[in-house]
């Protein structure tokens, strides 16, 4: 996809999010999707790899929390993958400061080349696991908010997550539609963790039928010590 056609589709589809986008911000998404296509043949990033594709299930998915996240806040982006979403977030509000966290050192790679690449400030990328650093106290209830994007069920990813917001902060979690189930299941998790459900929202993806839920947790005292427990204790044993 030429930068023309692309520059239009992300002004388009980003405008039904009600986001407008700089012609500055375009070129950086621009040159995210390339070399995410370039890595992908190398390394498995993601199962989407056509520009159209990219641009509504990544790009224009990851600016759906936007409006849930305020200037210069501190933000940690857990099991970012490919950079999902904290790249794009801080592409389209660079006030915002990121630390992005996965546990694989070729993705962290990756997002060193996307960050050098685009010239990207106040941003930390760090090889870690979530279990492992929210235990040390320069990350523990140290950020505002923080954000993931289908990482693990519900009761799972408030053990990672919320350790590391601060009291007052919030907890993102973007999910598929049928979160139902996954919410009543993690209700002791996330109360046990110091948090409380705020909000839920449910829609469609523009111009498709893939579902999406962000689930807003509010972070209200703090999370007892022993929680994250050992890594890998979360995802095979979750609180229930």
């Amino acid at each position: 996809m030429q930068i023309d056609e692309f520059s239009y589709k992300m002004k388009e589809n980003m405008a039904k999010i009600n986001i407008q986008i700089s012609d500055k911000q375009i070129d950086e998404f621009f040159k995210y999707m390339n070399l995410l296509i370039e890595w992908n043949e190398k390394i498995n990033l993601t199962s989407i790899i056509e520009p159209d594709e990219i641009i509504i299930k990544h790009f224009v998915d990851c600016g759906t929390i936007l409006k849930y996240l305020n200037n210069n806040e501190n933000v940690i982006d857990i099991g970012t993958g490919a950079g999902f979403p904290g790249i794009p977030i801080k592409i389209l509000n660079e006030s915002l400061n990121i630390t992005l966290i996965d546990s694989l050192n070729k993705r962290i790679n990756f997002l060193k080349e996307v960050s050098n690449l685009l010239k990207l400030e106040n941003i930390k990328i760090i090889h870690g696991r979530a279990e492992d650093l929210a235990q040390q106290v320069e990350f523990r209830q140290k950020y505002d908010k923080s954000v993931s994007r289908a990482v693990a069920n519900l009761s799972t990813l408030s053990e990672y997550d919320l350790p590391f917001v601060k009291i007052g902060g919030k907890m993102i979690a973007m999910k598929g539609l049928e979160i139902d189930e996954e919410l009543e299941n993690a209700k002791k998790a996330i109360n046990v963790l110091g948090g409380k459900v705020e909000k839920v929202e449910k829609f469609n993806l523009i111009d498709t039928d893939n579902k999406r839920s962000i689930i807003i947790i509010n972070k209200v005292k703090p999370t007892p010590k022993q929680f994250p427990r050992k890594a890998g204790k979360p995802s095979k044993e979750p609180i229930k």
